[in-house]
């Protein structure tokens, strides 16, 4: 089948190489000519661990391409989708659908035969309606059909889960459109991969309800770690304990310093106006937004008491600012609120991402960046991890220790063990919704 991508964002370029290497004809659009001159070159814009090895690889195969023309990527496609950014509206919280609304106008437009326009891009409840309200007003006369596939895509494990998804939802108003959407996913289909279809509204749901849903696992985890600081329960024993139970699950149970990333933030958001706009309230979406914000506010205090009560005059190292490992997102990550409470209340600060500086480095004025964490760590008075990179797990933490002015820990993403931190020669260590211990009387 030839299939167009308008898109080349994470969903967009990640679906497109995947989508060729079923063996479809793909053609990824962009509006940016600098983009598609970098991928033209076998070049990769976003960091996804493997994506540059299979796009050149179905590049060569004469299956995917490039281009800035959306006319001739139309031309002659079964399918379009549409994978544009609906980034969350200033003002009141809801999805910024102009984007696709005028892909849909210019794919109407570029249009000659008969087509399936799909909306990628997560939207909410009743775009797709809109969507096929555009496509008319633009072309009355041109015959196609609209259709939902949401992508649940995480970044950083991006071409596992779309060669091996959960699910593959789809949202179809007639049998020829779920026919050609079949399809597409029929080397999944084969496979087993499991392929609901349901109607538009259904399928726009289900991507924000199960969004909410995992940000509310986080949050509630999150929340639970603050409880057992209080009480002496360890999180990390709560999490097992309660993973274990079928009905919960054990993912999504790791407690931390509160979600951030493309998705969730904006999708919660999202969920929470469409609410607002029926006349029914996600109250318990509301306030998972709120308490996920308090969680990246209480990680700050909890690094002042580490510093003695203030950040004026310290040195801090922090390990991670991507919104989590093998990415290079930093939307909404917690990083975009500690580090900044760090260098305005008067802290230097050292920053170490295997992947984080081309953004981070616009997004976090006032820090200096490291390749290495020892030298990040000399002469340090605190080193917070706070992203969970692999290079961060296997630290020797008796070096750390003894390059640092006062080797003290925040352990957010609870990597190692008190015990071991102790050994090691750290007089502080706090990790999260566990038993950590402050400085000694001696030192």
């Amino acid at each position: 089948m030839k299939i167009a991508m308008i898109g080349t964002g994470y969903v967009g370029l990640v679906s497109g190489v995947c989508f060729s290497d079923f063996g479809h004809d793909v053609i990824c659009v962009d509006r940016d000519p600098a983009k598609i001159a970098m991928l033209e070159a076998g070049e990769v814009p976003i960091f996804e661990p493997g994506l540059d090895t299979l796009m050149n690889k179905n590049v060569e195969a004469g299956r995917l391409s490039f281009t800035t023309d959306l006319k001739t990527a139309v031309e002659g496609a079964e399918a379009v989708f549409i994978a544009v950014g609906t980034p969350t509206r200033r003002g009141d919280g809801h999805a910024d659908l102009s984007y696709v609304m005028a892909a849909a106008e210019e794919i109407a437009m570029a249009a000659s035969d008969y087509l399936v326009i799909v909306t990628k891009s997560t939207v909410p409840v009743g775009t797709n309606r809109q969507v096929k309200q555009v496509v008319k007003k633009a072309r009355p006369d041109l015959e196609f059909d609209v259709a939902s596939n949401p992508e649940f895509l995480r970044e950083g494990a991006a071409i596992d889960d779309f060669m091996k998804p959960d699910r593959i939802v789809v949202g179809v108003q007639t049998e020829r459109a779920g026919e050609v959407m079949a399809d597409i996913y029929r080397p999944l289909y084969l496979r087993d991969f499991p392929i609901l279809t349901t109607d538009l509204e259904s399928a726009e749901m289900i991507k924000y309800a199960a969004n909410a849903f995992l940000a509310m696992k986080i949050t509630f985890i999150n929340e639970i770690a603050a409880l057992c600081e209080r009480t002496g329960a360890d999180v990390k024993r709560v999490s097992h304990g309660i993973g274990l139970d079928g009905r919960i699950g054990n993912k999504f149970l790791h407690a931390g310093p509160g979600y951030g990333g493309s998705c969730f933030p904006k999708d919660t958001k999202a969920l929470a106006r469409i609410g607002q706009e029926h006349g029914l309230p996600m109250q318990i979406t509301e306030k998972v937004i709120t308490v996920n914000e308090e969680i990246k506010r209480r990680m700050t205090e909890k690094l002042r008491d580490l510093c003695d009560g203030s950040f004026n005059g310290k040195t801090i190292a922090v390990l991670g600012v991507t919104f989590k490992p093998n990415t290079d997102d930093m939307r909404d990550a917690p990083s975009l609120t500690i580090v900044p409470a760090l260098v305005g209340g008067g802290a230097k600060v050292r920053v170490v991402d295997p992947q984080g500086r081309r953004e981070g480095e616009a997004l976090l004025p006032g820090v200096s960046w490291h390749d290495d964490p020892y030298k990040a760590a000399n002469n340090a008075d605190l080193i917070v991890l706070l992203t969970e990179w692999n290079e961060f797990r296997a630290l020797d933490l008796k070096r750390l220790a003894k390059k640092m002015a006062t080797p003290r820990m925040a352990d957010l993403r609870n990597i190692y063990d008190p015990k071991d931190a102790r050994r090691a020669g750290f007089e502080a260590y706090e990790p999260v919704g566990r038993a950590g211990y402050g400085p000694t009387p001696e030192a």
